[in-house]
C-alpha cells in the first residue's frame, strides 16, 4: 500500500491526538511539522521523529500531499487557503471558518484548483457512531421522527491551560462542540432544512481557574448558551443545547426517537461508546458493535479516509462540504436569535457513506 504523505500546521494541545492516531493508519505517513512558534513545532517534530519547519517550508515539500490545519479557528480560512495554493489538499480542524462566508472562501479556491478539503469533526466515522447509522437504517427504530442533542458544561476555562480562543470570535459551545453533535445529525439523519434558535451571554467576562492563568479574567465575544430546533429536509426535529454556562445536568448526548422504538446514541466527541435501542413498549437495550474503530483515540480517520479515497477516485467521508452545511446550520442560531425567524439553509450535502461493517481497526475501504 503507497503511503500518502501527511503535513501538520499548529502544533498545541490537540495536535499530539493526530499524530498519534496517524500511526493507526497504514495509508498515511506524517511528514513534517510546522507552528508559527518554532519551540512548539520542534517538541512535535522530536516527538514523532520528523522534521520541525516553517510554514512556508512546509508548503515546499514534494513529499506532502495533505496537510492538517490545527491551527486556533480564527486562523483555519488563512491557512487553509495558503495550503490549497500551495497545491495541496488540506484536512481543517473544526469549524472550517469562524462563519461561512470564510469558508466558502476555502472552498471556492478548492474547486477551482481541483483540490480536496476535508474537515473534522470525524469521530462519526467511529464505531459506536457508525453502528448508530447501521441500526438507523436498518429500521431499527423506524423512521425517525425527532430527537434531541445536548452539550452543556460550566466552561473549558476550567481545565485549558489558554482557553481565552473559546469566548472569542469562532468559539463558543455552538462552533467548539456544535459541530460533534450536528455532523453526527446530519450522517444519521440527513441534511438540515432549516433552525430556529435562541442564544444568550449571562457573563462578558470568565474568571480562569485552569494553570497557568488561574486568577485571569477573559473577555467573552460570543453566545455562551445556545438552544433551539434543527428541523431535517426528512421531517425529523431535534431539539438540541449547546452551554457553557450550566454546572450540572442529566440529559444523554444524542437521543433518536422512531415510529418503532428510540436509539441512544454515545457521545459524538468520542469514538466509541455502547448504543442502546428500546423497542415500542421495551426498555434500552445494549446493541452489539458492527463496525471496528469502536474504541479509543482516531482523530485522524477522517484524514487517512481523504486519503484512500483520492487513491481509489471516491468522495470522502468527513468533507468540507459536510462541514460547510454544519457550519451553516450553526451560524443560523444566532441569526434566528437576532431576526426572532425560522432560517432556511442554502446548502444541501448528501449523507457520508456509511463505512462498510466489519472492518478492522485502521482499515476503511
Amino acid at each position: 500500500m503507497s503511503k500518502t504523505g501527511i503535513g501538520v500546521i499548529g502544533c498545541g494541545n490537540i495536535s499530539q491526538k493526530y499524530m498519534t492516531a496517524m500511526r493507526q493508519f497504514p495509508n498515511i505517513e506524517l511528514r513534517a511539522v510546522a507552528d508559527m512558534r518554532q519551540s512548539v513545532a520542534d517538541v512535535r517534530g522530536r516527538e514523532f521523529n520528523v522534521p520541525a519547519m516553517r510554514v512556508d517550508q512546509l508548503l515546499k515539500r514534494d513529499d506532502v500531499e495533505i496537510v492538517v490545519n490545527l491551527t486556533v479557528p480564527l486562523a483555519h480560512t488563512d491557512v487553509s487557503l495558503a495550503v490549497l495554493n500551495a497545491g495541496k489538499h488540506v484536512h481543517s480542524e473544526k469549524p472550517l471558518g469562524v462563519n461561512v462566508a470564510e469558508a466558502r472562501k476555502v472552498m471556492d479556491l478548492a474547486a477551482q484548483k481541483n483540490l480536496r478539503v476535508g474537515c473534522a469533526p470525524d469521530t462519526f466515522l467511529g464505531g459506536g457512531h457508525q453502528t448508530a447509522r447501521k441500526l438507523i437504517d436498518d429500521g431499527a427504530i423506524g423512521t425517525p421522527v425527532a430527537g434531541s442533542a445536548f452539550f452543556m458544561c460550566p466552561g473549558h476555562e476550567r481545565w485549558h491551560p489558554a482557553p481565552g480562543f473559546y469566548y472569542l470570535r469562532g468559539g463558543g459551545p455552538m462552533l467548539d462542540m456544535g459541530p460533534y453533535y450536528i455532523t453526527d445529525l446530519i450522517q444519521l439523519l440527513g441534511p438540515i432544512a432549516s433552525v430556529m434558535g435562541s442564544v444568550s451571554t449571562p457573563r462578558k467576562e470568565r474568571l480562569v481557574t485552569s494553570e497557568p492563568m488561574n486568577g485571569e479574567m477573559i473577555p467573552v465575544e460570543v453566545a455562551t448558551h445556545v438552544a433551539g430546533t434543527l428541523e431535517f429536509v426528512s421531517g425529523a426535529l431535534v431539539t438540541i443545547a449547546m452551554s457553557f454556562d450550566v454546572p450540572k445536568h442529566r440529559h444523554t448526548p444524542i437521543e433518536i426517537y422512531g415510529t418503532k422504538g428510540s436509539i441512544l446514541v454515545p457521545d459524538p466527541n468520542r469514538f466509541g461508546g455502547e448504543v442502546q435501542v428500546a423497542k415500542l413498549g421495551g426498555d434500552f437495550e445494549a446493541m452489539p458493535t458492527t463496525h471496528g474503530n469502536a474504541e479509543g483515540e482516531y482523530r485522524s480517520i477522517g484524514v487517512a479516509d481523504m486519503a484512500a479515497a483520492i487513491q481509489n477516485n471516491r468522495p470522502h467521508r468527513a468533507s468540507g462540504a459536510l462541514a460547510l452545511h454544519a457550519l451553516e446550520a450553526m451560524e443560523a442560531f444566532q441569526t434566528s436569535s437576532d431576526e426572532g425567524r425560522r432560517v432556511k439553509l442554502e446548502t444541501i450535502v448528501e449523507r457520508p457513506a456509511m463505512l462498510p461493517p466489519g472492518l478492522p481497526t485502521g482499515q476503511l475501504d
